[in-house]
C-alpha cells in the first residue's frame, strides 16, 4: 500500500512532467530553439550505456536545430558530490577530472555535432560562491528536506554516512 507523502511524490513528479511537456509542445509550435542541458559527473573515464541514450536524444534535437549544452561536473567530481548515489562519491583530484573530461569529449563527439554543441563546466561558476553566499544558500535547507530525498533517506536508514 502506497503511504500518503508516497502519493504526494508521484503526484507533483506527475504534475512537473505535464508542465514540462506543455512548455515544449509551446516552444516547438513557436519553433523556437531549446537549449538541452545534460550533465555528465567525469567519474570515470568512459561514459555508460545510460550516457549514450541522453546523448542520442540530444542529436535528434540537435538534428531539429535546438542547442546542446553539455554541463560537465568537475567541481561535484573534485567534492565528491554524493546526490543520487547510495554512497558518498569518491573526491577525485583535479587531473583526474580532466584526464575524464578529455575523453568524456572524444566518447560525445562520436554521437553529438561538435560544431554544435556547447561544453561548460560546472566549476566556471561553483569556484565563484564565496563562504558567505555558501553558508546562506546552506541555510535555506534543512536536515529533514534533505531527508526526503530517496537516495538520502536510504542512507540514513541503512545507517550510511552523509556529509554536508
Amino acid at each position: 500500500m502506497i503511504n500518503t507523502n508516497e502519493k504526494i511524490k508521484k503526484f507533483k513528479n506527475k504534475t512537473k512532467e505535464i508542465i514540462l511537456k506543455e512548455e515544449l509542445k509551446k516552444n516547438i509550435i513557436s519553433k523556437k530553439n531549446l537549449n538541452i542541458k545534460i550533465g555528465f559527473d567525469p567519474t570515470s573515464p568512459d561514459i555508460h550505456l545510460g550516457h549514450t541514450i541522453l546523448l542520442n536524444k540530444a542529436k535528434q534535437f540537435q538534428e531539429n536545430g535546438h542547442n546542446i549544452i553539455i554541463i560537465i561536473g568537475d567541481f561535484t567530481g573534485m567534492i565528491g558530490d554524493p546526490s543520487g548515489k547510495q554512497n558518498t562519491r569518491k573526491q577525485l583530484s583535479k587531473e583526474e577530472i580532466i584526464t575524464n573530461s578529455k575523453t568524456y569529449k572524444t566518447q560525445i563527439f562520436k554521437i553529438l555535432n561538435e560544431k554544435n554543441t556547447k561544453i561548460v563546466f560546472n566549476s566556471s561558476w561553483l569556484n565563484k560562491i564565496t563562504t558567505e553566499n555558501f553558508i546562506k544558500l546552506t541555510s535555506k535547507q534543512t536536515v529533514a528536506k534533505i531527508l526526503q530525498r530517496d537516495d538520502f533517506n536510504k542512507r540514513y536508514k541503512n545507517k550510511k554516512s552523509i556529509h554536508i
